[in-house]
């Protein structure tokens, strides 16, 4: 069928590499792997982050007019031209779609949300306005696919009918599993790493927000362990750098910068662990990657993290935003090669066979056929 898809936060084709925009860009490919016509219907970017009702208010009315036009455009195509079903992917109230539902009411099809989070705080607060109308939309929704169990604990309560709520585990096409000692010799070179030293990796943006939280924790966790056994790969950029390096020093630590995604994955399977503290992180595409490239995973147990590392199984989670935790945890897999090693095998095959593209546009297929029904 043909899916209108919309991402009011970051359009799937924004030139800035970003996890959201990854999940945005899985979705599409999944829907395409399960036979389904997909278009963007519009780039419009509805976010509104610093809490101004004005600017709010502003982009609805935009929204609305957005909407207009693309139900002008819509009846004017033959019915078999015309999108079955809305799509939209990451809604919450700083990021909200003023525009499907207004196309859906006016073309009569099946509205669908992914990754939808709600916090009943928000009202009658600065944004309220998005706040309310998120409300309505998750009461109203045909399909919601929740990509976390803790955003969809949020949701459920909310919604009309919870049986609307579609569980889809976070998934993405799986990288080549390429000889890791071929991929370890290629950076020690590259990099001028030391060949004795465990190589610990992240992948994240440089921003000043949560992720800068997040590698303040790192820094002050790798303070911590009471040996110099480690070296530190970072992968990404942005303008915060000043600030993480500062977080992080110079010793030990290479930066790589921003890398294409078809170059993360050799990164990752030359690498040792994974390390990340997912302050306020939804589950995070790296670690997912990470693990599927066979690295266990150390990360703040937070948002839906938990979802996708499995504690003492694939990886091990610490307590959000303790440095001193997440140092121990570090500690326990950099002297235990045995327990790490067979973490690396459990990573893989359960990120492969329970997290794969093929699973997830099975899923994604049968939800829009089941509207249908």
């Amino acid at each position: 069928m043909k899916v209108a898809f919309y991402a009011p936060m970051k359009s799937p084709n924004s030139p800035v590499p970003s996890g959201d925009r990854r999940v945005a860009r899985a979705l599409i490919q999944a829907l395409e792997f399960g036979g389904h016509d997909v278009d963007i219907a519009t780039e419009f970017a509805a976010r509104e982050s610093k809490g101004v009702p004005d600017a709010q208010a502003k982009l609805k009315a935009e929204g609305l007019e957005i909407a207009k036009q693309l139900i002008a455009a819509y009846q004017s195509q033959p019915q078999d031209q015309r999108p079955d079903v809305w799509f939209t992917y990451h809604l919450y109230y700083k990021a909200m779609d003023w525009i499907g539902p207004q196309v859906c009411a006016t073309l009569n099809i099946p509205y669908v949300a992914a990754e939808v989070s709600y916090a009943s705080k928000r009202a009658g607060g600065p944004w309220d306005l998005s706040h309310q109308a998120l409300g309505e939309i998750i009461n109203k929704a045909d399909a919601i696919i929740g990509l976390n169990s803790w955003d969809s604990a949020c949701v459920l309560p909310i919604m009309a009918d919870p049986s609307r709520l579609i569980a889809l585990k976070p998934f993405m096409q799986m990288p080549p599993l390429s000889g890791r000692n071929k991929e370890r010799a290629e950076l020690i070179s590259k990099y001028q790493l030391d060949p004795s030293l465990p190589i610990l990796v992240t992948v994240a943006m440089m921003r000043d927000d949560a992720k800068l939280q997040s590698y303040g924790v790192l820094g002050e966790a790798l303070k911590q362990i009471p040996h110099d056994d480690w070296q530190l790969l970072v992968v990404g950029d942005g303008p915060a750098r000043a600030d993480v390096e500062t977080h992080l020093g110079l010793d030990r630590v290479s930066y790589l910068g921003e890398l294409p995604e078809g170059e993360i994955s050799p990164v990752l399977s030359g690498s040792d662990l994974f390390v990340w503290p997912a302050v306020n992180e939804a589950y995070g595409m790296a670690m997912l990657e990470a693990q599927a490239c066979g690295l266990p995973v150390i990360a703040g147990k937070t948002g839906g993290v938990a979802d996708i590392v499995r504690d003492q199984e694939t990886g091990l989670l610490a307590e959000i935003g303790n440095a001193a935790d997440f140092a121990d945890k570090l500690c326990s897999l950099l002297s235990d090669w045995e327990k790490r090693d067979a973490m690396s095998e459990t990573a893989i095959r359960v990120i492969r066979s329970e997290h794969a593209l093929d699973a997830a546009a099975a899923l994604l297929d049968q939800a829009l056929k089941d509207l249908f029904k």
